[in-house]
């Protein structure tokens, strides 16, 4: 069994380090919470003094930490690992922070020869009580193979989406979505709601079509991802049903801040002359905006 540090005691670095003590792991762990610290030795944890303190000695150093500003403080402040952490260690970072400090972190570790993987983790913090969270790998594949019995302590979903750094990309596309999502559902029940529908019905029923199943499996796959543009239902279509969508909003003053965004989406594959093709064409009216190749 292996040396752990852990360094981070939040809703999901505590649950995650208890799975690594069961799995019968030797886990030296930081919070700045001492009652976190406290909590996590009573299952066997040895409490540090800092974050070098948890390193020294280490195989492995994990963090999940609520920014890139605390994740380069852990590892480069004046009481950080990257001294203490051993030259065959690999340091990953679980924490949601942007790919670039991702990028500085890992490419100012190398230099002193310091092997560093990005996991960013997917799923909810009830995921990382069952050990059944979603890893988001950037590294090599030898570093990934090195941790995957510790990764699997903590979830049952790992991708390796390729050097490091795109772990953290992809956590970022991925939390764009949800996150994007969750408004869009709550304007989509406050209409329901407002327009006499049960929450229960309109979810029962939009769980059987796209509005429920989602475009990733529903529609894109075998639309636009296929180069298949012949409409199954048109931008044009689109554009006008979610203008009648909108006129309701309006006229019950129920929120919809997305929606306004997405029919002027829309609009502009329509000027670009994509009305009559399938409404996931929009994609590729939105990649040539960003400069990418349709």
């Amino acid at each position: 069994m292996s040396t752990v540090a852990f360094i981070g005691l939040g809703v999901m670095g505590e649950p995650m380090a208890r799975n690594l003590l069961k799995g019968g792991h030797t886990v030296r762990a930081f919070d700045v919470r001492v009652d976190a610290l406290a909590d996590l030795a009573k299952e066997g944890a040895s409490p540090a003094d800092s974050p070098a303190d948890a390193a020294s000695g280490a195989e492995y150093i994990f963090t999940m930490l609520p920014s890139g500003k605390e994740v380069n403080k852990a590892v480069f402040g004046e009481t950080g690992f990257s001294q203490s952490m051993a030259k065959n260690a690999l340091f990953i970072d679980t924490s949601t922070i942007l790919p670039a400090d991702t990028d500085e972190i890992s490419a100012k570790l190398a230099v002193n020869g310091r092997k560093m993987m990005d996991a960013p983790v997917g799923r909810l913090a009830q995921n990382a009580v069952e050990g059944t969270l979603l890893f988001m790998v950037g590294g090599s594949a030898s570093d990934l193979e090195n941790a995957r019995p510790l990764l699997n302590l903590m979830g049952d979903k790992i991708f390796h989406c390729g050097a490091v750094g795109m772990g953290s990309r992809m956590k970022i596309v991925n939390n764009y979505q949800s996150t994007a999502l969750n408004v869009l559902t709550a304007e989509t029940l406050t209409l329901a709601e407002a327009s006499g529908l049960g929450v229960k019905l309109a979810i029962e029923v939009m769980s059987e079509t796209t509005a429920g199943r989602g475009h990733m499996s529903a529609t894109y796959p075998k639309q636009v991802l296929s180069g298949n543009l012949e409409p199954g239902f048109m931008i044009d279509l689109a554009h006008k049903d979610l203008g009648l969508a909108l006129e309701t909003t309006a006229a019950l003053r129920t929120p919809a801040f997305l929606g306004a965004a997405a029919r002027q989406a829309y609009s502009i594959a329509q000027s670009k002359g994509q009305g009559r093709q399938d409404w996931t064409a929009l994609y590729i009216t939105l990649k040539q905006l960003a400069g990418l190749d349709s």
